[in-house]
């Protein structure tokens, strides 16, 4: 996009102890209206976290609205290329990362869940896993809100746009167990009933994955929580040793 964008990087104790080990890493997505600097000033026990389960966290800045997407409206909008793409690319050639789908996942909250499923679904050559927190995995039902117009065109001009760039839609490209997948959402949460239709629809095609209801709403209290959650998953992810 010919422009700069700052980005969180953690590395866990053990990069610097043993210089010559490789690092699985999780690339963590931030909701509409945060930045890169989000979780680990909002969830700081990701760096704990990070230490012990000996992998990197990555934290891009998807900027305001930019829903992780290449905007098919305005081609100055070019996130899945630089998170799906370019950032990888470049935290393997600068970072010792253990640099193959079978050590990368991404995840991310509200618009960056939707981020982290859709990036996962449409680059799963490059993640082995993908998760979602309150994420926005059917945008369609929100026609008004959060710049989604901007990146899309509006609902009634671009209809196949909205049915073409929302995760729920992405679904057809999954083969059970090609893409390890975490979802979760709080109960009273305004993306519930996406979250649940997802589900629904996965369980329907036959794809395996983990999905989690619980007690809380749209704010940092459930993600602090649920971020623990996701990061084993990964692990376990991670140092599966039959892993395809």
């Amino acid at each position: 996009m010919h422009k700069s964008y700052k980005c969180v990087v953690i590395t866990p104790e053990a990069y610097d102890k043993n210089q010559h080990e490789r690092f699985p890493v999780v690339y963590l997505l931030h909701g509409y209206g945060g930045n890169y600097a989000n979780w680990v000033k909002k969830a700081p026990a990701i760096q704990q976290l990070a230490d012990a389960y000996e992998m990197m966290v990555v934290c891009p800045d998807g900027n305001t609205g930019s829903w992780y997407l290449d905007s098919p409206v305005d081609s100055s909008w070019k996130f899945e290329t630089y998170v799906g793409t370019e950032i990888p690319a470049y935290i393997d050639s600068h970072y010792r990362t253990l640099a193959d789908r079978k050590h990368r996942a991404i995840t991310g909250l509200s618009m960056g869940g939707h981020g982290g499923l859709y990036l996962g679904i449409c680059h799963q050559q490059t993640f082995g896993a993908a998760g979602s927190m309150s994420g926005g995995v059917d945008i369609r039902p929100f026609p008004q809100k959060w710049d989604l117009a901007k990146r899309l065109g509006t609902l009634d001009d671009h209809l196949d746009n909205w049915n073409n760039y929302t995760v729920i839609n992405q679904t057809t490209r999954l083969k059970d167990s090609a893409l390890a997948l975490i979802i979760d959402c709080g109960v009273k949460d305004f993306f519930i009933n996406v979250n649940r239709n997802l589900h629904q629809q996965l369980l329907q095609q036959g794809i395996t994955h983990d999905y989690i209801e619980r007690p809380g709403e749209h704010n940092w209290d459930y993600w602090s929580n649920s971020v623990v959650y996701q990061l084993l998953f990964f692990h376990r992810f991670f140092t599966k040793e039959d892993v395809k």
